[in-house]
């Protein structure tokens, strides 16, 4: 309607003035309600064409769209295993840290296999003391059998030196019996070493071993009985939260709840996502100025700027299933989503995550036009390219001062 009002300023209005001072034609007699459709037709057919025509330039250099939101993602509280609630710490609507208990669950169980995994651990130090003691008796023998093996040794070398000497002092068979001995003691000697030595590998390397293993055991137990406890990872406000001593909780079937991100990205209060018509998406580009108007905020205009421009249509997305896709299907044209940040610091402050808001993007060529690499064609179209962008912002707080009342009085409230 404004675009029309400007343009018959200079296609109707001139047209008119021209009837009634140059042709003598006076409204209510040549002109009236029923011929003006023919006393100013060029001035209504021109008006038709540049309001169309103005129409479709503002639109398409300075888009605009109502699909608009700070969107926020929630994150669900689940318990990593099933289990009935024992104790509740939180309450609904709780604004919580990052670090909070939110509930326990029942863990009979988990604390029992904790205590096996204790006295597992208690055990093998226990085998320690043992291995210890075996030790020194292995080292025991080992001298016992080493003594006994050098007084054997030492006496067969006496008596084989004696039966060389003749005189048959010391008979063959006496010297081949202590040779035995010898062999025998030498056998004890090292089966006692051998002792010695596993003795000593049980020590080193098997009991630690063990130890690490039941160490582990408990440290995964302990883990595990953690688990029944659910902390928040985030800063956040519980919503939906209705858990009850007794309720059961699984993470397949049924969250606890879920916590709405208070900071960040995430929560809603740092962007704004908004979908513009795709044939905006060779005028909209990163650092591209706009503005939003919500209805968590009424009556106010908040600048914003393009942060960043998603580099495909939803819409077009395919998976893979046991039917094949039909083009004709998709119809409906998705839209280009662009995420919007405040232009100024705080300019987000008040408007609630999740409202509908209203955005208009504006084309901005100061710099291309200041480059003097343009003709003065272009030059002159650009600058009027920015100039009806002001139309559109006069548009936009037309929306935001009628938006309460189109949504409070005609909308069925």
């Amino acid at each position: 309607m404004l675009e029309v009002l400007l343009c018959s300023l200079i296609t109707i209005l001139p047209d008119y003035l021209f009837r009634k001072y140059r042709q003598g034609k006076a409204w209510g007699k040549e002109i009236t309600f029923f011929t003006m459709w023919y006393e100013l037709r060029w001035g209504i057919t021109a008006c038709a064409m540049l309001s169309i025509s103005l129409v479709t330039l503002i639109f398409y250099y300075h888009p605009s769209t109502t699909n608009a939101a700070p969107l926020f993602r929630t994150v669900s509280i689940m318990p990593e295993k099933s289990g009935r609630v024992q104790h509740v710490f939180v309450e609904n609507h709780q604004k919580i840290k990052a670090g909070t208990a939110i509930f326990s669950m029942y863990d009979e169980s988990q604390m029992a296999a904790i205590e096996q995994a204790e006295a597992n651990v208690r055990q093998v130090e226990a085998e320690f003391s043992t291995a210890y003691a075996q030790l020194t008796v292995t080292k025991s023998n080992v001298e016992k059998a080493r003594s006994a093996y050098m007084r054997s040794k030492n006496e067969y070398d006496r008596k084989k030196e004696l039966s060389l000497k003749g005189n048959n002092i010391i008979s063959e068979s006496e010297v081949q019996k202590m040779a035995d001995t010898v062999a025998i003691n030498e056998a004890g000697l090292s089966a006692s070493s051998a002792n010695q030595v596993s003795a000593q590998a049980v020590i080193d390397n098997i009991l630690p071993a063990k130890k690490a293993s039941a160490i582990e055991v408990l440290n995964s137990a302990i883990v595990d009985e953690a688990k029944r406890t659910v902390y928040a990872h985030i800063d956040g406000e519980l919503q939906q939260f209705a858990l009850q001593p007794g309720d059961f909780v699984n993470p397949m079937i049924r969250s606890a709840g879920m916590i709405v991100p208070s900071s960040g990205d995430a929560s809603g209060r740092e962007a704004v996502q908004a979908g513009f018509n795709q044939l905006a998406a060779n005028v909209i580009k990163v650092g591209t100025f706009a503005e939003i108007t919500c209805l968590s905020k009424p009556f106010t205009i908040i600048p914003m700027k393009v942060d960043s421009v998603q580099s495909v249509i939803a819409t077009g997305q395919v998976r893979t299933n046991e039917t094949l896709l039909d083009v004709q299907e998709r119809a409906r044209p998705g839209t280009l989503t662009v995420r919007l940040v405040p232009l100024y610091e705080g300019g987000l402050d008040g408007v609630i995550p999740g409202t509908k808001c209203v955005a208009n993007a504006y084309s901005y060529h100061h710099e291309l036009i200041a480059s003097g690499t343009l003709s003065t064609s272009e030059t002159l179209y650009l600058h009027m390219v920015d100039a009806v962008g002001v139309v559109h912002a006069i548009i936009l707080r037309m929306q935001a001062l009628l938006l309460p009342v189109k949504v409070l009085v005609f909308s069925g409230h």
